[in-house]
């Protein structure tokens, strides 16, 4: 079926509009173009054009197998293909127009299909296009452990990345798992790590990172074990600065060898010295320090031995002097 031709004043007025919509697949840089690609049906003429595909992986790797469909301006599908060995399929035979290219079929259980994307197809050549299928991403799971028991903690976060670049930040919801898409750049698959930044309430923070590697459309598990924090139990006794008074076997002077905690220690017994001291009369201003004993009776009993032994002597004295003028009258006569 021949579709009917666009004058190319339409082309030309489809392109600000083709421009400004966004999608996956990239026009192929002049350096980069391929040669127009005669048509394997109707040649090309002057009012016709066509599309040329060159279908590749990240790793510049083409795919064969890879299937699309081809729909006009007005939603009507214009053609459908399969890239060939060498990862290429042309459309031919197109009338001038803005079409939508969509990617069927990647082929590949490696690879993603691309959003579609409209391609602008110009009078007399084809357009060439090269298209990149991503790699299928890996589903990464994550899961946070109690390391004796098993259980599974929620609130565990841990960044998972490669090279320097932190790719993604799983946090372990209630049932203590979280699960991503894990974006892989090769068909043999990327290394990634994987290191805990916050445990789950009550636990130690995991410290070594742990190395993992994903490949396209695989599931892949990530655990990290954690240890219950270490706590000090509280002391049984509140600490003082006041030092500890050893007991003494023996009892103190003043105190009966029952062990009485109302007694009084012989520390707190005043002595002799101290009630003689405290029950007498303070000293006067300017007296001399009282050394602890009352000398005024002994002072006394002094001067009266003192006074009697005098007046005995004075006694003893006149006596004799009496005694010898007795003797000196009997012998004068």
């Amino acid at each position: 079926m021949r579709i009917r031709s666009i004058r190319p004043t339409a082309v030309a007025a489809a392109l600000p509009l083709a421009a400004a919509i966004a999608g996956t697949l990239t026009w192929v840089p002049a350096a980069e173009a391929l040669d127009p690609t005669p048509s394997t049906g109707t040649a090309l003429t002057a009012e016709t054009g066509g599309v040329h595909i060159l279908k590749k992986d990240p790793g510049g790797d083409v795919l064969a197998g890879v299937t699309f469909a081809l729909f006009n301006s007005a939603g009507q599908q214009a053609g459908t293909g399969t890239t060939d060995a060498d990862g290429q399929l042309t459309f031919n035979d197109l009338a001038p127009d803005v079409y939508r290219l969509k990617e069927l079929s990647s082929g590949s259980p490696l690879h993603d299909e691309v959003d579609d994307q409209d391609v602008i197809v110009p009078p007399g050549t084809e357009a060439p296009l090269t298209i990149i299928d991503p790699f299928k991403p890996a589903t990464v799971t994550l899961k946070a452990k109690d390391d004796k028991s098993g259980k599974l903690l929620p609130g565990s976060t841990v960044n998972i990345g490669t090279g320097d670049t932190t790719v993604l930040t799983l946090t372990t919801a209630s049932n203590g798992t979280a699960s991503a898409k894990l974006p892989v750049n090769s068909r043999a698959g990327t290394s990634f790590w994987a290191k805990q930044t916050k445990a789950a309430a009550g636990y130690e923070i995991y410290k070594p990172s742990k190395a993992f590697k994903a490949r396209p459309g695989d599931p892949v598990t990530v655990t990290v074990t954690n240890a219950k924090t270490a706590t000090t139990p509280p002391p049984t006794e509140r600490p003082t600065d006041k030092p500890i008074q050893e007991p003494s076997d023996k009892p103190s002077a003043g105190r009966s060898g029952k062990d009485d905690a109302s007694a009084p220690s012989a520390s707190d017994t005043p002595t002799a010295d101290e009630t003689a001291s405290s029950t007498a009369a303070p000293a006067p201003a300017g007296s001399l320090a009282h050394t602890g004993a009352d000398a005024t009776l002994w002072l006394i009993g002094g001067a009266g031995v003192l006074i009697a032994v005098g007046g005995g002597a004075l006694f003893g004295a006149r006596r004799r002097r009496t005694d010898n003028s007795s003797d000196d009258g009997s012998n004068a006569n």
